[in-house]
């Protein structure tokens, strides 16, 4: 336990608000951060607060910044119906290099997966997605894991140096994630490389497009089924990593982004599929990246991902 403290950075305690009205409670006040308060926990929230993997790949830089923009956010909610203990560790310790920050990253998430908590991660470039399941395959084994990016970008790209479009090709790639068991979702025909899609298509990738998503009443019911249908036998053996990139919600509802896009996921949409992931038994890790609080519109985009960490607190099974 020490060490996963020694790799990490206390989170800013002026980031948790209260209003000092006992019959106003606010998460600021009640989500713990000392590091006794540790094995308590339930559910855990880290930042990794870095934008190089975004700088690498052509990126508007900005990432950075989102962890504490969003707790900011967060903190002034209110803890209705969270039941759940909840925990801040606070930030991976950025390293002298990219690839430094993900070594130390997926040794901490894979420390809080054995602890037996859930964790909410803050990205950050999507790149963090790459040791998030590299955790995963650690905690649980690569055969025992299904990995599911909610974005509007597919991540699978090839390139001299990891970034924050090759996370998923590297998992896949490296034997990290199955292929049967990593779920494409919410991605935009025209952002997705006619190249890179035959890949994931010969691979078996599961895949969901935006329009696919769309033709259901519910965005969350064909993701629903398809789990269903492929793995309702192992159900109660396979975790799940839910990676969201917020460039899947359309820039009207999130603005902040590092690519914003005006078609996407509405808000409500969103937040609809992030207690899908609360609601499934197995979910170990759910992953908020690519928010850009420098192009952010009155904290719009903060604000969504404080409500959508709220739900998943709210309504984790």
């Amino acid at each position: 336990m020490n060490e996963i403290f020694s790799q990490t950075t206390r989170p800013n305690p002026d980031l948790f608000f209260s209003r000092n009205d006992k019959n106003d409670p606010r998460l600021g006040e009640i989500v713990k951060r000392e590091e006794a308060d540790y094995a308590s926990a339930e559910i855990v929230i880290l930042g990794c607060p870095q934008d190089e993997g975004v700088r690498r790949n052509n990126g508007r830089p900005g990432a950075e910044h989102a962890p504490s923009a969003i707790r900011e956010q967060f903190y002034k909610l209110t803890p209705f119906n969270i039941k759940k203990k909840v925990f801040d560790l606070g930030d991976t310790k950025i390293g002298g290099s990219l690839e430094e920050t993900h070594d130390t990253h997926a040794a901490v998430v894979a420390q809080v997966l054995r602890d037996g908590k859930r964790l909410i991660v803050l990205g950050g470039g999507n790149d963090v997605s790459y040791p998030d399941g590299v955790a995963m395959a650690e905690a649980f084994g690569s055969k025992n894991w299904i990995g599911i990016n909610v974005d509007s970008h597919l991540d699978v790209r090839i390139a001299d140096q990891r970034n924050s479009g090759t996370p998923y090709r590297q998992l896949l790639d490296e034997g990290h994630l199955v292929p049967g068991q990593f779920f494409e979702v919410g991605y935009q025909t025209h952002f997705c490389s006619p190249v890179y899609y035959e890949y994931i298509r010969q691979l078996g990738v599961q895949r969901i497009s935006l329009e696919l998503l769309r033709s259901r009443a519910e965005s969350d019911v064909e993701l629903k089924e398809m789990i269903k249908q492929k793995f309702i036998r192992h159900s109660s053996a396979l975790n799940t990593f839910f990676g969201f990139d917020l460039d899947v919600v359309r820039a009207a509802d999130a603005p902040g982004t590092s690519a914003p896009s005006p078609l996407g996921l509405r808000a409500g949409e969103f937040i609809q599929l992030v207690k899908y992931a609360a609601s499934l038994a197995n979910t170990k890790v759910i992953e908020f990246t690519e928010v850009n609080p420098k192009f952010d519109v009155d904290n719009c985009t903060t604000r969504l991902v404080a409500i959508a960490m709220h739900r998943f607190c709210s309504h984790v099974a």
